[in-house]
């Protein structure tokens, strides 16, 4: 057992009370009030630094130490978050930590990938490489969930997508994470795609995905036949980037909706961007979210400044939204860090949102809402302290992050360093490293 003394459970007030947190097995076990401590205890007394969680208790907190005395981590009066979530990722092309390179591409979405294709291969690092090196960077800004794309075309084959599954794998103690096969280039335009996501699929991807049935492949019909016949085939969830907008994007809505519903695959298909629900009148975008809805179509947003999503229309009906980092300077744009609460921040940040209320929807959406997308739940209502599943409720998974804030929106606003992340109660980064420099 490990027992976290003295933190503030997402507070909304800077005089929140502090609690005491008991981990069992990875899970949360119980939560109590803080009672002011009048010396140090035995276990307290090896805590030289109270910011920085001992080791020790890091080694053991999963498991706990039956019938011996708790390991006890001073909290020192930190806030404790949920874990956050990148289930927007293309670990395959980013070049975080890489000598910069200025941006060449024509804009259009056409010549984004292929400027891509024609330089993914001069980065510094394999692929394997690099995706391991930006899981990191991830985990210790606090996300330890990860949902990734990875690119499959007439190019690269599979060199891409199995460069990605090696670092997931090797990051899969301290992180829960899926693949998508990602036809970047279409399906229907190169021929070898629809066979190539096949044996993605058969080598472990988790999902198959899509890109712009309508203006990209321009044929829709055909496009969602092989995405939708190869998850029937392999059992496999879908998830389709939707930039198209306006008209064109309530077709595709539209026909991905009927489609999920038809192959009964209600939680298991998700439709990132979903720019049409940002580019469509008010009566036709809650149309379209009545659409997803009944399907048990999930969502994911990167926060872009054009294509800002309805959270209170999707809220309102229970559509599980999640929020990914997309690309982190990679050929597709110099932006991007890796840092799961900057991005939670821009989230806030587009959205033009003030009050408290709507920036803690915010952290939910990065933090709960990503766990719902991969686990293909939906919201229920219940608070993040009573949540049991996904987020700080007893017998909730103990994945969490403590760092030095007043409230909730002010860690958000604030983006502090220092953070130490937890999964599954055990301590895997620690001041933007993870534990034994894994990288």
């Amino acid at each position: 057992m490990t027992i976290l003394r003295n933190v503030r459970l997402a507070p909304t007030r800077h005089d929140d009370p502090a609690a005491d947190v008991e981990i069992e097995n990875g899970r949360f076990t119980r939560f109590t009030p803080t009672v002011p401590q009048t010396g140090p205890t035995q276990a307290d007394s090896t805590q030289t630094d109270p910011a920085r969680v001992e080791s020790k208790a890091a080694g053991s907190a999963a498991a706990g130490s039956v019938g011996s005395q708790p390991d006890v981590i001073d909290g020192a009066g930190r806030v404790l978050l949920p874990s956050l979530g990148d289930v927007h990722a293309h670990l395959d092309s980013n070049r975080m930590g890489q000598t910069f390179r200025p941006h060449t591409a024509d804009g259009s979405l056409h010549g984004l990938i292929m400027n891509d294709r024609a330089n993914w291969r001069d980065g510094e690092r394999s692929v394997r490489d690099q995706a391991a090196f930006a899981t990191a960077v991830i985990i210790a800004s606090g996300g330890t969930r990860i949902r990734s794309h990875a690119q499959i075309d007439a190019d690269c084959g599979l060199e891409r997508f199995t460069g990605v599954r090696d670092a997931l794998a090797a990051h899969a103690d301290v992180l829960d994470s899926q693949i998508v096969a990602f036809p970047q280039a279409g399906i229907v335009r190169e021929s070898e795609v629809r066979d190539l996501l096949d044996a993605a699929l058969s080598e472990g991807a988790d999902l198959v995905g899509g890109l712009d049935p309508l203006q990209y492949d321009r044929d829709p019909v055909a496009h969602l036949d092989v995405v939708f016949g190869l998850a029937e085939k392999h059992g496999k969830g879908i998830d389709i980037h939707l930039h198209e907008r306006g008209t064109a994007g309530v077709f595709s809505f539209e026909e991905i909706a009927a489609r999920t519903k038809a192959h009964g695959m209600e939680g298991r298909v998700t439709i990132s961007h979903a720019f049409a629900l940002s580019s469509n009148p008010d009566a036709e975008v809650e149309r379209m979210a009545d659409l997803i809805a009944e399907a048990g179509i999930s969502l994911t947003t990167v926060a872009p400044q054009n294509g800002v999503l309805p959270q209170r229309v999707l809220a309102d009906r229970e559509v599980t939204l999640g929020l990914g980092e997309d690309g982190q300077r990679d050929y597709w744009s110099p932006y991007g860090d890796g840092d799961l609460l900057r991005r939670t921040w821009q989230l806030a940040f587009t959205n033009g949102f003030r009050r408290d209320a709507d920036i803690a929807d915010c952290l939910d959406i990065a933090s709960r809402g990503g766990a719902r997308v991969m686990a293909g739940a939906r919201p229920d209502g219940t608070s993040l302290k009573q949540d049991a599943r996904f987020g700080l409720g007893v017998g909730a998974p103990a994945d969490f992050v403590l760092l030095e804030a007043d409230t909730v929106t002010s860690a958000i606003m604030d983006c502090p360093a220092g953070r130490d992340v937890f999964k599954a109660g055990r301590l895997v980064a620690s001041h933007g490293e993870l534990i034994g420099g894994m990288r």
